[in-house]
């Protein structure tokens, strides 16, 4: 249970049993939201429950939070050193100092699995990231997506779900002719680049479609993957679209749709009556040539998912140049009777800036910036965090003068520099591994000690609530605000004093921030240095 749940279960005991004694009357209990406040002097938690109750109560929330702060201190005195109220109606808590504590032999006891959840019961999630046509490189633009995807995966696993991680080959359609044209150098050629001459070199076939299908194989096998590899991804599965139209899967989905009535057509094409389901129009599946479209492969592919691979849930990460295809998608997984079943995140575009400016276009690419190049100048491990920093409804500005410090400056290198030292502090100190039952922890009492305790504490409540928000970005946030803390505290606190007992209880805490770091380094697919 983490320290958001606790509180919130004190909260709602609290509530029942005002109700039960009389003194309130029945009502049915509204969410309790908890926060931390940005100014410690709030405490380590807040709530606004009592002017969310004030019109139940018929009283002034001010009053509303005193009568619920004395219920909560005799239900819950050895969890809070103080509870306050402030106006207009919030309720502040501090955490008593053994609790904290507390927290400290929790992390040593639990180790890599510290923070892990199972709000998630086992249940089947697919998450689909990246997923770029196979007509190009891997662009910073379309490989945003790869460090969200693959973190948002490893969240959910720890936070209890089974988790497949997908990339959906486009090698189907009008794309794939235009890379065929593009390769063969002819008339309608589309792409250019130094990989398509070389492609050119490659591919023998002459006809542009047969052509375009050998090329997409290539930029998938040869690129792309070697690509995602380089990012520190793994998939699970790389599914094929021309594979769903080769087994009929996407015949058989229209089909479906249309014995329901939800197939129609209008001046030779077929729609899907995707309106009906809330979108503002409806939807071309079949053009009048004859030629399936983007929607009528991802229909397909996502009833696949649903019944034959049975996912109960499906997180399918986007660019936010195809923010105008979800609708017509939610309405075919409404229609086939999978509503709430598929979430899609939208990603906002990516631009890479040095000294002010933006980056220069790729040689090879021809017209963008690859993800090569920026591996190429950055390495994996910053790449992953920068593109993890920001939320991802937010456009991303890439740092490139900032990528490349090697100082303070650069995030990256502040929590890896944290973790190094540590590891440096471990392994000069001559005391074995800290002995939980050995170890007076009371001894932990100094600001800098219990503020650093506070944020390792907080790894449990951010895995459940990334895994219910995909708020990713908030991982390497915590783990700058660990990196920060433990500065502070190792410039306040000697940990290899003379005191055998205090030495104990300070190295017993830099191990616990060791452990933590660890396990949010490896959620984020960022290297963990012993040394630097």
């Amino acid at each position: 249970m983490t320290i958001k749940q606790e509180i919130s279960n004190c909260i709602a005991k609290s509530i029942k049993k005002l109700q039960r004694e009389k003194v309130w009357p029945g009502f049915e209990m509204p969410e309790i939201h908890l926060e931390h406040p940005e100014d410690k002097s709030f405490g380590d938690y807040a709530t606004n429950m009592a002017m969310l109750l004030a019109k139940q109560v018929k009283k002034e929330p001010s009053k509303v939070a005193e009568t619920l702060k004395q219920k909560l201190e005799v239900k819950s005195k050895n969890l809070f050193e103080k509870i306050e109220v402030a106006k207009p109606g919030f309720i502040n808590f501090f955490l008593a100092k053994d609790y904290y504590q507390k927290q400290v032999k929790e992390i040593l006891k639990q180790k890599e699995k510290f923070g892990q959840s199972n709000i998630g019961q086992n249940r089947k999630v697919q998450v689909e990231f990246i997923s770029a046509n196979p007509t190009g490189l891997l662009t910073v633009g379309n490989a945003r997506g790869g460090p969200f995807g693959d973190v948002l995966g490893n969240v959910l696993k720890k936070a209890g779900f089974q988790v497949e991680k997908a990339y959906y080959i486009n090698d189907y359609g009008m794309q794939v002719l235009a890379l065929g044209h593009s390769v063969l150098k002819d008339s309608q050629a589309k792409y250019r680049g130094k990989y398509i001459d070389e492609l050119n070199k490659k591919v023998k076939e002459k006809d542009p479609y047969k052509a375009g299908q050998k090329a997409a194989k290539i930029i998938i096998e040869e690129m792309i993957k070697k690509t995602t590899e380089r990012m520190g991804i793994k998939y699970d599965e790389w599914f094929s679209e021309k594979k769903l139209h080769q087994s009929s899967q996407v015949d058989q989905a229209l089909a479906v749709l249309k014995k329901k009535g939800l197939i129609y057509e209008k001046e030779g094409a077929k729609f899907f009556r995707s309106a009906k389901y809330g979108d503002q129009r409806d939807r071309v599946v079949v053009k009048k040539d004859d030629w399936k479209t983007y929607l009528a492969g991802d229909i397909a592919y996502h009833k696949y998912k649903f019944e034959k691979k049975k996912f109960d849930k499906v997180i399918d990460v986007w660019g936010a140049d195809h923010y105008g295809d979800m609708p017509g998608l939610q309405a075919a997984m409404e229609a086939l009777g999978h509503k709430g079943k598929l979430d899609i995140v939208i990603l906002q575009f990516v631009s890479i800036i040095e000294k002010g400016k933006g980056l220069k276009m790729s040689k090879r690419a021809g017209t963008y910036v690859t993800m090569d190049e920026l591996l190429d100048s950055v390495g994996s491990d910053v790449t992953r965090f920068f593109f993890l920093q920001k939320s991802a409804a937010t456009h991303l500005n890439f740092d490139l003068s900032l990528a490349k410090e090697q100082s303070e400056k650069n995030p990256v290198y502040y929590i890896q520099y944290a973790y190094a030292r540590i590891c440096s502090i471990l392994r000069k100190s001559k005391e074995k591994k800290p002995e939980l039952g050995r170890t007076s922890l009371a001894l932990l009492k100094e600001p800098s000690e219990l503020a650093l305790i506070q944020e390792l504490s907080k790894l449990p409540e951010i895995i459940e609530e990334v895994a219910k928000s995909y708020q990713v970005q908030r991982l390497p946030y915590l783990a700058t605000e660990i990196a920060k803390a433990f500065h502070f505290f190792y410039k306040s606190c000697r940990v290899l004093v003379e005191e055998p007992e205090l030495r104990k209880a300070r190295l017993s805490l830099i191990l616990a921030t060791q452990i933590v770091l660890k396990n949010i380094l490896t959620l984020m697919g960022i290297e963990a240095p012993e040394k630097m």
